[in-house]
C-alpha cells in the first residue's frame, strides 16, 4: 500500500511518502495548504507511487479546521483517507520511540501509524451537517461577548463614566443581541429547509431535557445516525466514557470521565442533564438511584449526561420519538 503521511499547518502541508515497492524509503514534499497545494500534492503522490489515485491511502491528524479542505480534497480525487485523532499519534510516537519533532519528522510518523495500524476510512460529512456544524457555537460567542459588554458596562457606572461610553456599550449590547437572535433564526431556518434535520430534530425534542439549543448540537454530533455504528462509541467522543486508574493494590483512583472530546457538547449535556434528572422518568431513575448508592451529585449527573446521548442516538437511529423505558408502577 502506498501512504503518503500528511503533517498539517495552517499555511503548509508537510508529507512523507511510503511506496509499497521501497517502505522503507520516505521521500518528502512540501507544499501549500491551499487547492493548488493540493493538486500539487496528489500528482507528486501519483508519480512517485507510480499508480493511480484509487491505490494510495492517505493519513492525516485532525488540526481543528486546517485539515479538512485537503482531506476533502484527496478524498474527491478518488483516494483513500483516514483522519487521526493527534492524540493517538503523539503516543505512537513515544511508543516507537521518536524523540525529535519537526515537520519531516511528524509526517513520518503519521505515516508509519497508518502503515502499521490501518486506520479506518474518512469519508466527508454531508454538506448540510458540515454547515449545520459552523450555526451554533456562534450564539454561544456572542453570549460571551454581551456579558463581557455587560461587565464593562457595571464597572463605568460605578465609576465616574461618561454619558458616551456609556451610550457606547448600550449600542453594542443592543447589536449583539439582534445578531444573537438573528444566528439562531438562521439555525432553525436551516433546520427547517432539510427534511432530515427538521425531522430528527422532532425526535431530540421529544426527550424531556433536550431543547432546541441541545437539539442542534446533538444533530452535528449523531449526523443522522451514521456517525456512529454504537451509542456507547458516541459517547466516548464526547468524553463521557468511565476511565479507571488501576494497578495491583496501590494504585487505586477514582474512575473518572474521560472528558477526551470537544467540551462544548458536554457544557450542554450538562444542563439538559439537570433537567432530564427531574423531568426524564429514565434519566431521574437512574440519577436517584446513583444517589441512593451513594454517588456523589456530579457522578451521577454525569452518568445521566451520558444516558441522554445513549437516548438521543436511540430516537435516531430507530427514526421514533422518545419513549420511556421506565415501568410505572402500579
Amino acid at each position: 500500500m502506498n501512504i503518503p503521511g500528511i503533517d498539517v499547518s495552517k499555511n503548509k502541508l508537510g508529507c512523507v511518502l511510503l511506496t509499497s515497492s521501497a517502505p522503507d524509503k520516505e521521500l518528502y514534499k512540501k507544499v501549500p495548504n491551499t487547492p493548488v497545494g493540493f493538486r500539487q500534492l496528489i500528482t507528486w503522490s501519483c508519480k512517485k507511487a507510480r499508480c493511480e489515485s484509487a491505490q494510495i491511502h492517505a493519513v492525516t491528524e485532525a488540526t481543528g479546521p486546517y485539515h479538512e479542505n485537503a482531506a476533502l480534497a484527496l478524498y474527491q480525487a478518488g483516494m483513500r483517507i483516514s483522519v487521526i485523532n493527534p492524540a493517538r499519534i503523539k503516543h505512537f510516537a513515544k511508543g516507537i520511540g521518536v524523540k525529535a519533532k519537526n515537520d519531516k519528522k511528524d509526517a513520518s510518523v503519521i505515516a508509519r501509524s497508518g502503515l502499521m495500524n490501518k486506520p479506518p476510512l474518512w469519508k466527508p460529512e454531508p454538506a448540510e451537517y458540515r454547515e449545520l456544524r459552523a450555526m451554533p457555537g456562534r450564539p454561544e460567542a456572542l453570549e460571551t461577548d454581551i456579558r463581557r459588554e455587560k461587565n464593562r458596562l457595571e464597572k463605568i457606572r460605578a465609576g465616574r463614566a461618561t454619558e458616551t461610553a456609556e451610550a457606547s456599550l448600550n449600542r453594542v449590547i443592543i447589536f449583539l443581541r439582534e445578531e444573537k437572535k438573528s444566528l439562531r433564526k438562521q439555525v432553525r431556518n436551516h433546520i427547517d429547509n432539510h427534511p432530515n434535520l427538521k425531522k430528527d430534530r422532532s425526535f431530540l425534542e421529544s426527550v424531556p431535557g433536550i431543547g432546541p439549543v441541545v437539539s442542534s448540537w446533538m444533530l452535528v454530533l449523531l449526523q443522522g445516525g451514521k456517525r456512529f455504528d454504537a451509542a456507547p462509541k458516541a459517547a466516548s467522543y464526547v468524553g463521557l466514557t468511565p476511565t479507571e486508574h488501576q494497578s495491583g493494590s496501590s494504585v487505586l483512583k477514582r474512575p473518572r470521565l474521560s472528558k477526551a472530546g470537544p467540551p462544548v457538547f458536554r457544557a450542554k449535556l450538562y444542563m439538559a442533564a439537570m433537567v432530564a434528572a427531574r423531568y426524564n422518568p429514565d434519566a431521574k431513575e437512574l440519577y436517584q438511584r446513583l444517589i441512593e448508592k451513594g454517588k456523589a451529585k456530579m457522578p451521577a449527573l454525569g452518568a445521566v449526561m451520558r444516558k441522554l446521548v445513549h437516548i438521543c442516538f436511540g430516537v435516531i437511529k430507530n427514526q421514533a420519538k422518545y419513549t420511556s423505558q421506565v415501568k410505572n408502577e402500579g
